[in-house]
């Protein structure tokens, strides 16, 4: 016999601000892609060049450009995935979503800015984040500039489903 969880937790969050430990983590998955998708590239392109050419190309040597490179694909990561669906990756897995401060998608223009403004968030040791914590909007610097809001994009009623599931599964064994 299966347990059905209280209606507290199966209820739906979506649209409330999400808090700074979602957030958070969004970020450093974020990041983590980031790294990870820029060293396939690196290595894919180092592999490249040693193919085509025969010479080695070490990333050391080139320290500028590849700062230059990743300010640049980390920028592309985070507008154009904000852009297309208000979602990164990380945002994504904890069910997060970059939204306009009356509720409505993000355009282009906010999303580029957010991007651009998110440095100075966390330029001085996270000081712009603190509005995360402390405001009633939970919002940081970037999202000022922006004026976009993150919110709960899931509806925890969709775990109601499989509870029903394991409910029926286990009726018919």
């Amino acid at each position: 016999m299966s347990v059905v969880p209280p209606v507290e937790l199966t209820e739906g969050r979506q649209g409330q601000y999400a808090g700074g430990a979602s957030r958070l983590v969004a970020f450093g998955i974020d990041i983590a892609a980031v790294w990870f998708l820029y060293s396939i590239g690196v290595a894919g392109l180092t592999l490249a060049v040693q193919l085509l050419s025969g010479r080695t190309v070490k990333l050391n040597d080139h320290q500028l450009i590849a700062l230059i490179t990743i300010a640049v694909w980390s920028f592309l990561y985070f507008a154009y995935q904000w852009a297309l669906s208000g979602k990164t990756i990380g945002m994504a897995i904890l069910g997060i979503q970059v939204v306009g401060v009356d509720g409505s998608p993000v355009t282009v223009r906010s999303a580029v800015i957010r991007t651009l403004t998110l440095p100075l968030s966390l330029a001085i040791f996270w000081i712009g984040c603190l509005g995360i914590l402390t405001g009633r909007e939970r919002r940081a610097w970037h999202d000022h500039f922006a004026r976009t809001c993150v919110v709960y994009s899931w509806d925890a009623r969709a775990a109601r489903l499989r509870w029903l599931a394991r409910k029926d599964a286990a009726q018919r064994t």
